[in-house]
């Protein structure tokens, strides 16, 4: 389990983020959404310490984010930043590799070597693992990184907007990986979305945020509903029933 206690995060006397407090089970796919400067990725960050915070207590898998050593965190929770600066002269598998420093420490073993070949197969990247970064689209980049995280081998899995230059189709097809990784690796993924079918379709749980709080959290069911959607947006949105589940409409 994730538990954030009155985590606060303040940027000036008007803008904060939180108090948060909020249970996020292990297991499955737990969506951040909401609307721009709802505070989604600064929520995602502060659980994998790539941020402070000025208040409150996060604890992953009962360690503490604020106090647990790096290398023993970096082996229960990863985390892939929307923003990310590639070496142009890496290669796919080499990037890969990287997710493995937690426990090799650069010197790469045979186990290791067999993680990495694993998650890249698992993202479909067997014919581009010898290709440099920069002779990859920006989507297969995006596959690439998301690989790397998945070769860190952690119980828990942290993505801000993983489907950030990608089609429909790569979307789709990332969202079908990230749900295989959470049934059968049995990893807990917490991911923000900005695309609410995305996460109503492919998601366990959907956490809403707005101005800083969690303002909704619960099953795609019960968050679906269009008088809660049209609040957490500032839009009106109507809710259907599709062939496989509840889809928002704007108008």
């Amino acid at each position: 389990m994730i538990t954030l206690s009155t985590v606060t995060r303040r940027y000036t006397d008007d803008v904060a983020i939180g108090p948060v407090d909020l249970d996020i089970p292990a297991g499955g796919i737990t969506a951040l959404v909401g609307p721009n400067g709802a505070g989604k990725s600064t929520l995602l960050t502060m659980i994998g310490r790539l941020m402070g915070m000025d208040e409150g207590q996060i604890e992953v898998a009962g360690l503490d984010v604020s106090t647990t050593p790096s290398k023993d965190l970096a082996k229960i929770v990863s985390i892939l930043r929307q923003e990310n600066h590639f070496v142009a002269r890496l290669t796919v598998r080499q990037l890969v590799g990287f997710g493995r420093f937690p426990y090799s420490q650069g010197r790469l073993t045979r186990a290791d070597e067999e993680v990495i070949s694993r998650s890249i197969d698992f993202l479909d990247l067997g014919e581009l693992e010898s290709r440099y970064l920069d002779e990859l689209s920006g989507g297969q980049r995006q596959r690439a990184y998301v690989a790397m995280v998945l070769a860190q081998d952690t119980e828990y899995v942290l993505l801000d907007e993983p489907m950030n230059n990608l089609d429909m189709q790569h979307s789709v097809q990332m969202m079908k990986h990230l749900r295989e990784a959470a049934v059968q690796l049995g990893r807990t993924i917490v991911i923000v979305l900005h695309d609410i079918n995305f996460a109503s379709h492919y998601a366990d749980r959907i956490c809403a945020l707005k101005h800083g709080k969690v303002v909704e959290f619960g099953t795609p069911e019960e968050i679906m509903v269009p008088e809660i959607l049209s609040d957490i947006f500032n839009t009106p949105i109507d809710v259907v029933e599709g062939p496989r589940g509840r889809l928002a409409c704007f108008y």
